[in-house]
């Protein structure tokens, strides 16, 4: 019995001095590069939990053989943002897969975000005097939406101002109960509908500024949405003058 003892006690020490042998051999270069490749395998999965399924994409080959189209998924803000550090699903992709951006084709946030899903609603406009404007087009094909449109002709002739009070004022407009022109609502921020399309226009200064047309196709199980959406406009980026001597 003594020597079983004695013989665990001995195994059990070397398996102990073998650890610490490990731990010393691995620097803190060693852990770095372990924590950039843990990252690396984390943004791949996440690609992958953004992406449409295959049978949204196949269901819009036909669209996605266009230029300038595209389909993406929106995940909800409150349920993956990273806006509670105690919420466990949050993604590590600044914005948590809220955002996404037409004109760098990038869900990260700020990277001239044009359009946010939270709490059931798609808004516009999120940093410094940016800001967007949307309206609800009803139950229409991507294909039938064009600038010829009579809800686009506001959004396709509409001059951005290029002061910052002004751009302020504009952004204050549509970011509240919005405008009507020629009975169409213009507003900053619309409810998400499935089976409906929209328009947006976003104006992000000294970044980018889209006309875009959008169909929220369905919703999935963790209420995330998938969209389809077709480039109708780039226009020139805009640039803000801050005071008259810049202008």
């Amino acid at each position: 019995m003594t020597k079983i003892f004695v013989t665990v006690v001995f195994l059990m020490s070397l398996a102990i001095a073998s650890m610490n042998v490990v731990a010393q051999s691995e620097t803190r270069g060693d852990l770095l590069r372990e924590i950039e490749t843990k990252r690396i395998e984390l943004a791949a999965l996440e690609k992958k939990f953004l992406a449409p399924s295959t049978e949204d994409r196949a269901a819009y080959s036909e669209l996605l053989r266009q230029p300038d189209t595209g389909l993406i998924r929106l995940l909800p803000r409150e349920t993956y943002g990273d806006n509670n550090y105690k919420n466990k699903k949050s993604l590590t992709i600044r914005g948590g897969g809220a955002y996404y951006s037409f004109s760098r084709l990038t869900h990260e946030y700020g990277y001239g975000s044009d359009i946010e899903l939270q709490q059931g609603y798609l808004s516009a406009g999120f940093a410094g005097a940016d800001f967007g404007i949307l309206t609800k087009l009803g139950d229409l094909r991507l294909e039938e939406i064009t600038l010829e449109h009579l809800g686009a002709h506001f959004m396709a002739t509409y001059l951005p101002p290029g002061e910052l009070a002004k751009a302020l004022v504009e952004q204050r407009r549509f970011g509240g109960p919005g405008i009507i022109v020629d009975n169409e609502l213009y507003q900053a921020r619309v409810p998400a509908e499935i089976k409906t399309a929209y328009l947006l226009r976003s104006i992000n200064y000294d970044t980018s500024d889209v006309l875009v047309a959008f169909r929220v196709i369905r919703k999935d199980t963790d209420g995330s949405l998938i969209i389809a959406w077709k480039l109708l406009k780039n226009f020139e980026k805009p640039v803000l003058a801050r005071n008259m001597s810049e202008q």
